[in-house]
């Protein structure tokens, strides 16, 4: 892996859905310095996900540790104290209040800034039913979660490109981050994702990171595809 040179707009986060991490270190060299913010998700936890995220910050770059963590207070507590010691820059959490209060509790005075999941963007309203979550327009229920997040001790929350302009309006919103998943270029398909907007987009909804994974991945050229997202950025 080369050395960062220096990092040009760390509103994108590149997703390193990857098999492993020394795919993923193939990625990140094929990128080139123009991203310095990378997402380790839980499915690369198995393939060397913590290791990759130390290879990652010795070099310069910034982590987003994508975990999700639920459990009861002390769990999430302890899993967090152990996490900081990476010097992640964002973890998620569930946004459940006793998970991002033991959360917040536990990287009180670090770099890590706690993350809390709303709802996730591949699901809609016919998910939630299914998962038995009480009626109401989806919309109104990820800003009330992001509502309750921040109460908690959020630093910010993962939500939707469309729900981004009503959390940001919050009062309670003041100083935190809205990072925004389900992020496609203009013409990519949308894949398993069901509430989608394009980087320009979301910015300009209210996001202050957008993270883009399989059409950056995916793409035979990622430097360029990287570069035509920065482009499509630069001005906002």
């Amino acid at each position: 892996m080369s050395e960062t040179v220096t990092r040009a707009d760390d509103r994108l986060i590149v997703a390193l859905d990857l098999p492993n991490a020394l795919a993923a270190l193939e990625m990140v060299d094929q990128i080139g310095p123009a991203v310095g913010f990378y997402k380790i998700g839980l499915g690369m936890l198995t393939g060397g996900g913590l290791a990759l995220a130390d290879e990652l910050k010795q070099h310069g770059k910034r982590v987003f540790l994508d975990m999700k963590l639920f459990d009861i207070p002390a769990t999430v507590k302890a899993a967090v104290s152990g996490l900081c010691q990476y010097e992640l820059d964002f973890l998620t959490v569930h946004g459940d209040p006793h998970v991002v209060e033991a959360a917040a509790s536990a990287s009180a005075g670090l770099p890590t800034k706690i993350l809390a999941v709303t709802f996730l963007t591949s699901l809609d309203r016919g998910d939630l039913d299914r998962s038995l979550i009480r009626p109401g327009e989806l919309a109104d229920l990820v800003v009330d979660r992001a509502r309750t997040a921040f109460v908690a001790g959020a630093d910010g929350v993962i939500a939707s490109p469309h729900e981004a302009v009503a959390i940001r309006a919050l009062p309670e919103a003041t100083g935190k981050l809205i990072v925004t998943p389900g992020v496609r270029p203009a013409g990519s398909a949308s894949n398993d994702q069901k509430r989608i907007a394009t980087p320009a987009e979301a910015l300009t909804k209210g996001a202050d990171h957008i993270v883009v994974g399989r059409p950056m991945w995916q793409s035979e050229n990622p430097r360029q595809a990287a570069a035509d997202i920065l482009a499509s950025i630069r001005n906002i």
